[in-house]
């Protein structure tokens, strides 16, 4: 068959931008009628060069990303955008952003980034892990990650905003769900807590002082939630004729605690999770965040779980995933490192563990592995996270045993805007590091809403339409070939 030039010309040009080491005239068998087979031959010439596994990846649907900290996400770029917008201030001893009145020592954004356009540079690396190099003052990637928070909060107050910048980059990605870590009014939970009397582990009496402060508390959230979702479907025109992309972003929140504070203001914060929970459907799960090396975190880590099994034990259908066994040797005594997975899962009754990278220092870690893989417990994989806070990369994580064990496993972010990367890279990531395969990245994928906190009828329908997703894209990979 003669091919008409301008097919032709057509044909080069798909192969030079996309797949050019495929487009050879001679080239190897290939199965025959399997599109997954065919593509995962195709991925396997292209997955050692770099810039086109990630162009593969960028297209590739890659379900959902259930460990999402909704301030974590957002670039330090568009907090500074914000700050100047909005007439925020810049602390310049803190280098960081600070909510009005501003003075000469804390100028308005727009005005200090303006009188000195190299600032802005400079607050960018304070407010995320970019060029993160240790210097004598600031030495620990740990705390440098955590640092940021603080420092660019006034800018993250405004969650619609953030949601719209959230759901416009996983559209772009093609991810269909995002799990997000997000409550609000959470200091106003803290406050009731210590203000309450604490009687220890007499939880039932505990409760019974802050009951109706926190039952109104999870009435106000669901109005704050009502405004963000409305503001972010008004930015992104999902109720016009013209909806941005972001608008088929499925959205579901988790509510969390600060485990750092006094057992007071944690059990406060936990009754208040479960009260959101119960009373709203957009929140389908309840977490427990902060540095898990935090002395107080340490000291009353079994504390807080049998906090979270007196409420969950009330109401067991609401799902928990806990940061638990984010800790690395050295990081803390030895004996620290052997109990926090288990607790997770036998004293509370985890469905999914976030982190999880100590899980090989663990008291008798293959039973736990096989305790975790008979009742199907997934793992949030974070591998950026991981590197850039505990220095855990490569054969040092155990990502592999998870997987060796038949734990399932699901791929996320963790804080994409303050470690700069996005869910396309973290399957990069994996991909180099643990030499996944196209079928081992499609799994993965439908892990991801598998073990996702929706409910089931919600859940089918994503999972019906990642399918519907990736036959698309097995085909436009196909054609390109042709």
């Amino acid at each position: 068959m003669i091919v008409p030039p301008r097919q032709k010309r057509r044909r080069a040009a798909l192969c030079l931008l996309f797949l050019a080491p495929l487009c050879a005239t001679a080239r190897p068998r290939e199965p025959a009628g399997d599109p997954t087979a065919r593509v995962a031959a195709t991925f396997e010439r292209l997955r050692h060069d770099p810039l086109r596994l990630r162009a593969f990846l960028t297209e590739m649907p890659k379900g959902g990303d259930l460990h999402n900290h909704l301030d974590g996400s957002i670039y330090a770029e568009d907090f500074l955008a914000r700050a100047q917008q909005t007439g925020l201030c810049i602390d310049i001893a803190a280098l960081a952003i600070r909510p009005p009145p501003c003075t000469a020592q804390k100028p308005r954004a727009d005005q200090a980034i303006a009188a000195d356009p190299a600032l802005e540079n400079t607050m960018i690396d304070a407010l995320s892990m970019r060029d993160f190099v240790p210097t004598p003052t600031d030495r620990s990637g740990h705390d440098h990650f955590f640092a940021t928070f603080g420092k660019f909060h006034a800018a993250a107050e405004d969650v619609g905003a953030t949601l719209v910048a959230e759901t416009r980059r996983a559209a772009a990605e093609h991810i269909e769900y995002l799990e997000i870590m997000w409550v609000p009014h959470i200091r106003d939970a803290i406050n009731i807590g210590q203000l309450a009397t604490w009687h220890g582990d007499d939880f039932t009496r505990d409760l019974q002082p802050i009951q109706a402060d926190i039952a109104k508390l999870a009435a106000r959230a669901k109005h704050t939630t009502d405004l963000a979702l409305s503001e972010m479907r008004s930015s992104l025109g999902c109720d016009t004729k013209t909806p941005e992309p972001a608008c088929q972003v499925a959205i579901r929140f988790l509510t969390y605690s600060l485990r750092t504070l006094p057992p007071q203001a944690v059990f406060a914060q936990i009754a208040y999770d479960f009260a959101v929970v119960q009373s709203d459907p957009r929140f389908v799960g309840v977490n427990i965040v902060a540095p898990e090396d935090d002395p107080v975190a340490l000291r009353d880590y079994t504390l807080h779980m049998r906090m979270l099994r007196f409420f969950h034990q009330a109401n067991p259908a609401i799902k928990l995933s806990l940061h638990a066994g984010e800790l690395a040797f050295g990081l803390v005594p030895p004996a620290d490192l052997r109990f926090h997975i288990r607790q997770a899962v036998e004293i509370v009754g985890a469905s999914r563990i976030g982190h999880g990278v100590d899980v090989m220092y663990e008291t008798d870690p293959a039973s736990l592995l096989a305790e975790m893989a008979q009742q199907k417990i997934a793992v949030e994989i974070n591998q950026t996270s991981n590197a850039q806070i505990l220095g855990v990369t490569g054969p040092h994580h155990p990502f592999a045993n998870y997987r060796e064990a038949g734990v399932p496993v699901v791929i996320s972010t963790d804080d994409e805007g303050v470690e700069r990367t996005d869910l396309t890279q973290e399957y990069v990531r994996a991909t180099e590091t643990w030499q996944l395969g196209y079928r081992d990245l499609k799994t993965l994928a439908g892990a991801s809403i598998l073990y996702s906190f929706l409910p089931a009828a919600a859940k089918a329908r994503l999972q019906q339409q990642l399918e519907q997703q990736f036959v698309a894209f097995e085909a436009k990979m196909l054609q390109r070939r042709n």
